[in-house]
Protein backbone atom coordinates (compact mmCIF):
# COMPACT_ATOMS: atom_id res chain seq x y z
CA UNK A 1 0.00 0.00 0.00
CA UNK A 2 1.35 3.21 -0.91
CA UNK A 3 1.50 6.00 2.61
CA UNK A 4 -0.08 9.14 1.67
CA UNK A 5 -0.85 10.29 4.88
CA UNK A 6 1.07 9.38 8.23
CA UNK A 7 0.29 10.07 11.40
CA UNK A 8 1.69 9.63 14.37
CA UNK A 9 0.39 9.78 18.75
CA UNK A 10 3.84 9.69 21.05
CA UNK A 11 4.43 9.44 24.79
CA UNK A 12 6.06 12.90 26.01
CA UNK A 13 9.80 12.54 25.49
CA UNK A 14 9.65 9.45 23.28
CA UNK A 15 11.92 11.68 20.69
CA UNK A 16 7.85 11.68 18.46
CA UNK A 17 8.20 15.10 17.54
CA UNK A 18 12.16 14.75 16.06
CA UNK A 19 11.44 11.74 14.40
CA UNK A 20 8.00 13.14 12.48
CA UNK A 21 9.94 16.44 11.80
CA UNK A 22 13.33 14.53 10.45
CA UNK A 23 10.90 11.81 8.55
CA UNK A 24 8.90 14.64 6.48
CA UNK A 25 12.41 16.49 5.54
CA UNK A 26 13.71 13.11 4.61
CA UNK A 27 10.42 12.26 2.84
CA UNK A 28 10.21 15.71 1.01
CA UNK A 29 6.35 15.95 2.45
CA UNK A 30 4.67 18.48 4.83
CA UNK A 31 4.88 17.60 8.77
CA UNK A 32 1.78 19.13 10.85
CA UNK A 33 1.85 19.45 14.47
CA UNK A 34 1.98 22.71 16.13
CA UNK A 35 1.07 24.26 12.76
CA UNK A 36 -2.71 22.25 13.30
CA UNK A 37 -3.14 25.00 16.64
CA UNK A 38 -1.71 27.38 14.28
CA UNK A 39 -4.46 27.50 11.80
CA UNK A 40 -7.18 26.89 14.46
CA UNK A 41 -5.69 29.93 15.79
CA UNK A 42 -5.63 32.09 13.07
CA UNK A 43 -8.94 30.71 11.47
CA UNK A 44 -11.03 31.43 15.14
CA UNK A 45 -9.13 33.94 16.64
CA UNK A 46 -8.16 32.28 19.59
CA UNK A 47 -4.68 32.20 21.48
CA UNK A 48 -2.54 29.10 20.94
CA UNK A 49 -2.12 29.21 24.56
CA UNK A 50 -5.90 29.27 25.28
CA UNK A 51 -6.49 26.34 22.75
CA UNK A 52 -3.72 24.30 24.52
CA UNK A 53 -5.29 24.76 27.90
CA UNK A 54 -8.71 23.75 26.22
CA UNK A 55 -6.99 20.31 25.27
CA UNK A 56 -5.43 19.76 28.42
CA UNK A 57 -9.13 20.73 30.46
CA UNK A 58 -10.87 18.07 28.10
CA UNK A 59 -13.18 15.61 30.02
CA UNK A 60 -11.95 12.13 30.71
CA UNK A 61 -15.54 11.11 30.84
CA UNK A 62 -17.49 8.52 29.11
CA UNK A 63 -20.60 9.82 28.87
CA UNK A 64 -18.78 13.50 27.85
CA UNK A 65 -16.89 11.42 25.37
CA UNK A 66 -20.42 9.77 23.76
CA UNK A 67 -22.18 12.91 24.15
CA UNK A 68 -19.50 15.02 22.43
CA UNK A 69 -18.90 12.16 19.64
CA UNK A 70 -22.46 12.14 19.00
CA UNK A 71 -23.49 16.00 18.46
CA UNK A 72 -20.10 15.75 15.82
CA UNK A 73 -21.79 12.63 14.17
CA UNK A 74 -24.81 14.75 13.83
CA UNK A 75 -23.16 18.10 12.57
CA UNK A 76 -25.47 19.41 15.68
CA UNK A 77 -22.48 21.77 17.33
CA UNK A 78 -24.38 24.22 19.45
CA UNK A 79 -24.34 22.27 22.11
CA UNK A 80 -20.78 21.23 22.19
CA UNK A 81 -18.26 22.65 24.89
CA UNK A 82 -15.21 24.99 24.42
CA UNK A 83 -13.12 21.73 24.34
CA UNK A 84 -15.65 20.07 21.68
CA UNK A 85 -15.48 23.54 19.28
CA UNK A 86 -11.73 23.40 19.31
CA UNK A 87 -11.30 19.94 18.67
CA UNK A 88 -14.11 19.87 15.74
CA UNK A 89 -11.96 22.93 14.86
CA UNK A 90 -8.54 20.69 14.54
CA UNK A 91 -10.40 17.95 12.61
CA UNK A 92 -11.35 20.40 9.80
CA UNK A 93 -7.91 21.71 9.68
CA UNK A 94 -6.54 18.46 9.31
CA UNK A 95 -8.71 17.14 6.38
CA UNK A 96 -8.04 20.46 4.76
CA UNK A 97 -4.28 20.58 4.64
CA UNK A 98 -4.04 16.57 3.70
CA UNK A 99 -5.46 18.21 0.66
CA UNK A 100 -1.58 19.82 -0.08
CA UNK A 101 -0.03 16.37 -0.71
CA UNK A 102 1.68 13.60 1.12
CA UNK A 103 1.91 14.21 4.62
CA UNK A 104 3.04 13.54 8.47
CA UNK A 105 0.32 14.36 10.89
CA UNK A 106 1.65 14.74 14.84
CA UNK A 107 -0.83 14.44 17.72
CA UNK A 108 -4.44 16.23 17.41
CA UNK A 109 -6.60 13.14 16.92
CA UNK A 110 -5.20 12.88 13.15
CA UNK A 111 -6.16 9.57 13.14
CA UNK A 112 -9.66 10.40 13.17
CA UNK A 113 -9.60 13.00 10.99
CA UNK A 114 -8.33 10.99 7.95
CA UNK A 115 -9.94 7.86 8.75
CA UNK A 116 -12.02 8.31 5.45
CA UNK A 117 -8.62 8.87 3.93
CA UNK A 118 -7.01 6.57 1.05
CA UNK A 119 -3.33 5.47 2.55
CA UNK A 120 -2.80 6.37 5.41
CA UNK A 121 -0.53 4.84 8.12
CA UNK A 122 -1.23 5.54 12.08
CA UNK A 123 1.78 4.59 14.28
CA UNK A 124 2.68 4.93 17.51
CA UNK A 125 5.87 5.96 19.41
CA UNK A 126 7.19 5.23 22.71
CA UNK A 127 10.32 5.07 24.97
CA UNK A 128 11.14 2.08 27.19
CA UNK A 129 14.19 3.41 28.87
CA UNK A 130 12.74 6.16 31.73
CA UNK A 131 16.40 7.05 32.25
CA UNK A 132 16.67 7.67 28.33
CA UNK A 133 13.51 9.68 28.11
CA UNK A 134 14.45 12.32 31.35
CA UNK A 135 17.36 12.91 29.26
CA UNK A 136 15.84 14.10 26.33
CA UNK A 137 13.09 15.93 28.19
CA UNK A 138 15.85 18.04 30.29
CA UNK A 139 17.93 18.45 26.59
CA UNK A 140 15.10 18.90 24.59
CA UNK A 141 13.00 20.88 26.32
CA UNK A 142 15.18 22.41 29.10
CA UNK A 143 12.94 21.18 31.84
CA UNK A 144 14.53 21.06 35.29
CA UNK A 145 15.30 17.49 36.41
CA UNK A 146 13.25 17.97 39.81
CA UNK A 147 10.01 18.69 37.57
CA UNK A 148 10.82 16.00 34.37
CA UNK A 149 8.55 12.91 36.09
CA UNK A 150 5.69 15.93 36.74
CA UNK A 151 6.08 16.84 33.56
CA UNK A 152 6.09 13.46 31.71
CA UNK A 153 2.17 12.74 33.98
CA UNK A 154 1.36 16.04 32.75
CA UNK A 155 1.44 15.63 28.83
CA UNK A 156 0.69 12.33 28.82
CA UNK A 157 -2.60 12.55 30.78
CA UNK A 158 -3.04 15.21 28.62
CA UNK A 159 -2.90 13.47 25.29
CA UNK A 160 -4.48 10.58 26.91
CA UNK A 161 -7.61 11.96 28.01
CA UNK A 162 -7.73 14.44 25.05
CA UNK A 163 -7.60 10.91 22.89
CA UNK A 164 -10.46 9.07 24.72
CA UNK A 165 -12.87 12.29 24.72
CA UNK A 166 -13.05 12.48 21.20
CA UNK A 167 -12.35 8.94 20.54
CA UNK A 168 -13.59 6.52 22.82
CA UNK A 169 -10.40 4.76 22.48
CA UNK A 170 -7.56 4.29 24.19
CA UNK A 171 -4.66 6.66 23.59
CA UNK A 172 -1.43 3.87 23.85
CA UNK A 173 -4.06 0.86 22.88
CA UNK A 174 -1.55 -1.32 19.92
CA UNK A 175 -5.27 -1.83 18.62
CA UNK A 176 -5.54 1.55 17.51
CA UNK A 177 -2.45 2.06 15.67
CA UNK A 178 -0.96 0.22 12.57
CA UNK A 179 2.96 0.58 14.07
CA UNK A 180 4.21 1.06 17.26
CA UNK A 181 7.89 1.98 17.49
CA UNK A 182 10.73 1.74 21.16
CA UNK A 183 12.71 4.93 20.34
CA UNK A 184 14.66 3.55 23.33
CA UNK A 185 15.46 0.51 21.20
CA UNK A 186 15.18 1.85 17.77
CA UNK A 187 16.83 5.48 18.55
CA UNK A 188 15.46 7.92 16.32
CA UNK A 189 17.67 7.40 13.51
CA UNK A 190 16.22 3.64 13.09
CA UNK A 191 12.61 5.14 13.63
CA UNK A 192 12.73 7.28 10.87
CA UNK A 193 14.54 4.80 9.26
CA UNK A 194 11.80 2.17 8.92
CA UNK A 195 9.02 4.64 8.66
CA UNK A 196 10.63 6.27 5.20
CA UNK A 197 10.29 2.65 3.53
CA UNK A 198 6.36 3.83 3.83
CA UNK A 199 6.45 6.92 1.78
CA UNK A 200 9.04 5.88 -0.80
CA UNK A 201 7.58 2.55 -1.37
CA UNK A 202 5.70 1.86 -4.73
Amino acid sequence: MKCNYLTIEREYGSGGTKIARRLAQECSVACYGSEILEAVSKKYDIPVKQIQDYEESVSSSFLYSLFAIGRMQSGDNDLLTKEGHIFVAEQAIIRNLCANGPAVFLGHCAAQALKDCKGVVNVFIRCSDQEEKKKRIITDYGINEAQVEATIKRFDKKRANYYYANTTKRWNDPSNYDIMLDSAKLGVEGCVSLLKGLFTAG
